[in-house]
């Protein structure tokens, strides 16, 4: 049995980690705090104030962040549904159909948004849509962000499938249950956690993405993510910090929402 080796013993372990956290959270805590900023300026302090909060919902460019906000929303659902219908379908048939041909292929195939990088799929899905006619728009970018999300709704799920021993399924056939019933009536109801934590994730993933909807969008077309970029190029206001911690705050609340659920669901298991 191979001895574990425990990192927080090499010199330096802990202040590399530190540094690394520094700088991957200390933009955003910058942002957070000057969004509240009094000044108009991005450089100078001004004191505490909500003006720029009040900026975002009643400002001259309210309707603009209104309505790419509800764009974002109504594709972050959709795509997370869906995603997460396909990719449950997948983990049960990688989980529970046993060994097949092209089950390793089909795994990959699954995974492979995440190993390949964003961009690369944002311009394949732009010449997909080019090639075969389809003008940008939201369902463009509906159906680029459900391909996109289902490894992340398909991981937790398929850990979840994994965690759960087949008996309860032989158990419930062995009471006549058909395979319908069984899964219905015992296997759903376990994946229930894996199911809202994939879902929760795919949900975020696809209300904060840029690169991609910003390539099949077409003109026209605003999602909160691809707004923001829009009006940082007409200068940095406070307001778009603004915005920006607000949909920070989304992210941490799903994010931790998809772990609380996870977590809750291990614990259900190891209880069992």
């Amino acid at each position: 049995m191979k001895k574990m080796t425990d990192l927080k013993r090499f010199t330096g372990f802990r202040t590399i980690t530190l540094l690394c956290l520094v700088i991957l959270y200390a933009p955003l805590v910058i942002v957070a705090i000057y969004s509240f900023n009094a000044s108009p300026s991005i450089t100078k302090w001004g004191g505490l104030s909500l003006h720029w909060y009040h900026e975002v919902f009643h400002g001259p460019d309210a309707a603009k962040f209104e309505m790419a906000a509800i764009n974002s929303f109504l594709i972050a659902v959709c795509a997370a549904t869906i995603a997460t219908i396909i990719a449950l379908a997948a983990a049960v048939a990688m989980s529970r159909a046993g060994r097949f041909k092209g089950k390793i292929a089909g795994f990959a195939l699954i995974n492979l948004p995440l190993m390949v990088p964003e961009i690369v799929t944002a311009v394949a899905s732009l010449v997909f849509f080019s090639a075969i006619g389809f003008q940008g728009g939201l369902f463009t970018i509906l159906i680029a962000h459900i391909v996109f999300c289902i490894p992340f709704a398909y991981l937790p799920i398929s850990a979840r499938m994994q965690s759960i021993p087949p008996m309860y399924e032989q158990a419930a056939m062995d009471l006549y249950a058909t395979p319908r019933e069984a899964f219905n009536k015992v296997l759903y109801p376990m994946m229930m956690p894996g199911i809202l934590s994939g879902f929760l994730l795919a949900f975020i993933i696809s209300l904060d993405d840029f690169l991609i909807t910003n390539f099949v969008k077409g003109a026209g077309v605003e999602t909160l993510p691809t707004a923001i970029f829009g009006s940082v190029k007409q200068g940095i206001k406070p307001n778009i910090m603004a915005i920006s911690t607000l949909m920070l705050g989304v992210s941490v609340i799903f994010v931790a929402l998809s772990w609380i659920v996870g977590r809750t669901g291990q614990e259900k298991s190891s209880n069992a």
